[in-house]
């Protein structure tokens, strides 16, 4: 489930990213390109389990789903989190710029 809601939010991101394409103020290419990095990190945890002989993603236990889902929606937030902070470091309309500057 984890790497089902990753999957969705970096796909979501990178249309997103896609539509406003000339317009890259926000730099959500770069949410994008974090969401895909942490499914690409679910995936090769699933590829692990595989060869552990466990299943990709596990889908039996009810309570284990659930804490997956959960798992899936805190990277998503937090994803969220680091990129906010990234948009204040960087400042991509100067408000804070302005703002300090008076």
């Amino acid at each position: 489930m984890t790497l089902v809601i990753t999957l969705l939010a970096a796909i979501v991101a990178t249309i997103v990213w896609y539509a406003l394409l000339p317009k890259t103020t926000y730099h959500i290419g770069t949410l994008a390109l974090m969401y895909w990095g942490a499914v690409l990190m679910w995936s090769v945890d699933g590829i692990a389990s595989l060869l552990e002989g466990e299943g990709f993603i596990e889908i039996v236990d009810t309570a284990a789903m659930i804490d997956d889902a959960l798992l899936g929606g805190i990277v998503v937030i937090a994803g969220l989190g680091i990129w906010a902070l990234y948009l204040i470091i960087k400042d991509p309309k100067g408000a804070l710029k302005s703002a300090f500057s008076k």
